[in-house]
């Protein structure tokens, strides 16, 4: 029973952790990559779409994203998305696809990013610890209920702690690759 609490809370913690690659992913860091549009929706027949659903995107060079819709009456719509949304992008199109030129970060813009990465990292780390009291107080419930012995419940709580403490170390790796990317001139 405590083994399937811990794989339970181990699957949200992976959860939690790939969510915040996630986030990490989609905040610009001077490098063009598709995933900076992954937030971006655009209005596709009424519908809010992602723009990788609508477009194929590319990344030709490590500064530019080339969008290039299937549809091009959706290319305006396109475009409008792109300038709504806080990437502060400009789209340069030419009729058939749409250009994203990537400026250069200022010091100033790349410190402010380090401190997001930092409280998206926090973040996570908060939602490792709620994990883990939930999962410890699954474990407590069945020591009450006379369901496992008092040592039984001692070592699945240490168990918990062991696993809190594995992706909280790979919290911080994430946080520290993310930093060193944005801080990267």
């Amino acid at each position: 029973m405590i083994k399937e609490i811990l794989k339970k809370q181990e699957d949200r913690m992976q959860k939690s952790l790939d969510s915040l690659k996630k986030e990490f992913a989609s905040l610009r860091a001077g490098r063009a990559t598709p995933a900076l549009l992954d937030k971006v929706m655009v209005d596709y027949y009424g519908t809010p779409t992602p723009v990788n659903q609508v477009a194929k995107v590319s990344v030709p060079e490590p500064r530019m994203i080339v969008i290039q819709p299937w549809e091009k009456t959706i290319l305006h719509d396109i475009e409008k998305a792109i300038m709504k949304s806080d990437l502060g992008l400009n789209p340069n199109s030419d009729g058939t696809a749409i250009r994203l030129a990537i400026p250069q970060l200022t010091q100033e813009r790349r410190q402010e990013l380090v401190k997001t990465v930092n409280k998206k990292a926090e973040e996570a780390k908060v939602a490792l610890r709620n994990i883990r009291r939930d999962g410890n107080d699954a474990v407590k419930k069945l020591e009450k209920s006379k369901e496992v012995p008092e040592d039984e419940a001692k070592k699945g709580q240490e168990s918990m702690q062991k696993l809190v403490d594995k992706y909280i170390k790979l919290v911080d790796a994430a946080r520290t690759a993310k930093e060193k990317e944005v801080m990267e001139v």
